[in-house]
């Protein structure tokens, strides 16, 4: 699953985006949805890969209650997206790269786990982490170079 949303983030790379890839799947191991980041090419602060998945995932179902589905994404989801997670009430988050500086799922905050929260979300991290921060290391090195 994870090298699904790998495949997503390196379409981010044609818009100059920060190559984060994510895609969510029902418990039957369907996919129902993919999306990469698209911050710079919408010029749209909410175009992280998790919220472009989750609205195509719940145009395509045709409802926003994102139940017994696994959302995949190759870096710890932020804040705002840790928060669509709960809202769409995705049952499961799988993640490749820790995100010390803005992680929201056990870096920097743990809101999904959070004791006060309304929503439960089961996390698993880590899968293929040395492959995701890769691309994104390099995406970052490439980007230096320019400067």
């Amino acid at each position: 699953m994870m090298h699904v949303a790998l495949a997503a983030a390196r379409t981010a790379l044609a818009s100059q985006d920060i190559p984060v890839g994510a895609a969510i799947f029902s418990n039957a191991g369907e996919l129902i949805a993919t999306g990469h980041n698209q911050r710079e090419l919408h010029n749209d602060p909410t175009a992280h890969a998790e919220m472009v998945a989750i609205r195509n995932a719940a145009e395509k179902l045709g409802d926003w209650h994102l139940t017994d589905h696994t959302l995949v994404v190759t870096l710890e989801p932020c804040v705002m997206c840790a928060g669509a997670i709960a809202q769409s009430r995705l049952q499961t988050v799988v993640f490749g790269a820790w995100d010390e500086k803005a992680g929201a799922v056990g870096s920097a905050w743990d809101l999904l786990r959070d004791p006060r929260s309304t929503f439960r979300t089961e996390v698993r991290a880590g899968v293929l982490a040395e492959e995701c921060s890769e691309l994104i290391k390099s995406f970052i090195q490439e980007v230096r170079k320019k400067d």
